[in-house]
């Protein structure tokens, strides 16, 4: 007989190089190295070098011989999207979690390397679905940073309300679906009615209501629409209003508070040092905003406070939104008074395309549109990182160019991967029922993870 006979008696017995997950699997706290549990707490992030760690440093103490191991996710609809979270469960309560990603892969950064800079807008718009501006925004800016192209102020400005109006929407599409994950469905159904305001703004705009490839290197695609004031008037008429309603229906509801109040706690301390950043840093104490702290476009010419609070539990990240909903709207009006007259897009042969209208007129205009969509246009070798304030935090994207119409290399530090560090932080001695909430408090999308 073979050296496999053993497995031949019982064809149904898993065998264990088949079943084990490796690196990423969750053993029981009690077989766990030291430095694994240090890795989980974020406790080894500024551990001086050559320090020996020691297992009674980690008070995992158990009343009971064994821990359950269960899987939240990828499949349960309040994970937001395709994230898998393992927990070691004592009775109800979390001793231990580990985010689990990779089951929405779908390679936009590779992708990149194989597209010209005139494409990459369309890739980059569809990593974070719910606040699709903000990646063409940070894709532009990267890429006019390595060009030296300067774009004309109403481009500017014109980023800067489709982007405030992109947040509005985003945090209205959360504070939905946070009340769906706990119980209160009707503000699943306002969330929705206020976020369509804009996103019909946004299809007037840019000919869709998502993903829109409307900023672009040098400018925009396309001038604001007659009316644009009225219909941007009304959202920032309407909005403020309702949002009285949702303190009504959630902030005072004692149901909601007792899930959030308390619930999900991080420190100052902890959000700095696992990187966290944008709701998720400013609900624990710290009051950074790149649109205050490192101003980019015109931000520096705004009024508008950055929302923060102390407690940093669940109910504060809830709070920092809806405030930061209110400081949107402010900065959309400031946008309605200031934004200028001008063009909506740089006047460059080598980087805009000709307008629609000459391309029937004149064969040097149909060539220029024909090589910058075919070929694109070549881009200075150099490298450059530039960040933004997108919803969920700081939206970087580190770019290299060697000199050809594609990049080299791109990568973008999507906030809600970074942000997903905190999670084990958060939901460390809590109960199971409150996995739901902590999980949707820091509002990730999964398109953004799994780039």
């Amino acid at each position: 007989m073979n050296d496999d006979s053993d497995h031949s008696l019982d064809p149904l017995a898993p065998r264990v190089d088949e079943t084990s997950e490796g690196l990423q699997e969750l053993e029981p706290v009690q077989e766990t190295p030291a430095a694994e549990l240090a890795v989980e707490m974020g406790g080894s992030l500024r551990l001086p070098e050559g320090i020996e760690l020691d297992r009674n440093d980690f008070d995992f103490e158990t009343s009971e011989d064994q821990t359950m191991i269960i899987n939240m996710g990828p499949q349960h609809p309040s994970t937001h999207g395709v994230l898998r979270i393992m927990m070691e469960l004592e009775g109800e309560t979390v001793l231990r979690s580990k985010p689990v990603m990779g089951y929405l892969h779908t390679g936009m950064e590779k992708t990149a390397e194989e597209l010209t800079y005139v494409q990459g807008c369309t890739n980059v718009t569809r990593m974070d679905y719910l606040s699709p501006l903000s990646n063409e925004l940070v894709f532009s800016l990267a890429t006019e940073a390595l060009l030296g192209v300067e774009v004309p102020e109403r481009a500017t400005w014109i980023r800067m309300l489709m982007c405030e109006l992109n947040r509005i929407s985003s945090h209205l599409m959360w504070l939905a679906t946070n009340g769906m994950d706990l119980g209160a469905t009707s503000m699943m159904i306002y969330g929705f009615r206020e976020r369509e305001m804009v996103l019909a703004f946004f299809e007037k705009t840019t000919g869709l209501r998502m993903n829109h490839n409307y900023i672009r290197v040098g400018g925009v695609a396309a001038d604001l629409p007659d009316g644009w004031q009225e219909d941007v008037a009304l959202i920032c008429d309407t909005i403020p209003g309702r949002l009285y309603e949702y303190d009504e229906l959630l902030t005072g509801q004692p149901i909601f508070r007792e899930r959030t109040e308390g619930v999900g706690v991080i420190s100052a301390e902890d959000a700095v040092a696992l990187s966290a950043t944008g709701p998720i840093l400013r609900a624990s104490g710290v009051a950074w905003d790149l649109r205050r702290s490192m101003p980019y476009m015109f931000y520096d010419a705004l009024d508008f406070d950055v929302i923060s609070r102390t407690q940093g539990d669940t109910l504060a990240r809830y709070e920092v939104r809806i405030d930061e909903i209110r400081e949107s709207v402010k900065i959309v009006r400031q946008i309605l008074e200031k934004m200028p007259y001008g063009d909506y897009r740089a006047q460059d042969k080598k980087v805009t395309p000709p307008p629609r209208a000459r391309i029937d007129e004149s064969m040097e205009a149909l060539i220029h549109h024909f090589k910058i969509f075919t070929e694109g246009f070549k881009v200075p070798a150099g490298e450059v990182y530039v960040a933004v304030e997108s919803p969920r935090g700081e939206l970087g994207c580190y770019m290299v160019s060697d000199g050809r119409s594609k990049p080299y290399r791109m990568h973008i530090r999507g906030p809600s991967f970074v942000n997903l560090q905190s999670l084990p932080a958060m939901m460390r001695g809590g109960l199971m029922a409150d996995a739901v909430a902590i999980i949707s408090s820091v509002d990730p999308v999964m398109g953004e993870v799994d780039r």
